[in-house]
């Protein structure tokens, strides 16, 4: 199984929308859980890392690394 890379701050699609009809996540807190923050409507959504790595599509944006 293919380990999927993203980081903090970077845009992810997720496999099923918002019910606000938004599909795009922001990441803004990373550890144990991901904390992530709809682009839509703003709700942010705490999951555990290995049921946020099933749930995500992909990496839409990366963060600026500095």
């Amino acid at each position: 199984m293919v380990e999927k890379e993203f980081g903090l701050n970077d845009v992810v699609q997720m496999k099923k929308p918002h019910p606000c009809g938004e599909n795009k996540w922001r990441i803004i807190r990373m550890g144990m859980d991901i904390r992530i923050k709809c682009l839509g409507c703003s709700h942010s959504v705490m999951l555990p890392r290995r049921e946020f790595t099933k749930k995500m599509k992909k990496v839409l944006e990366r963060a600026e690394t500095e």
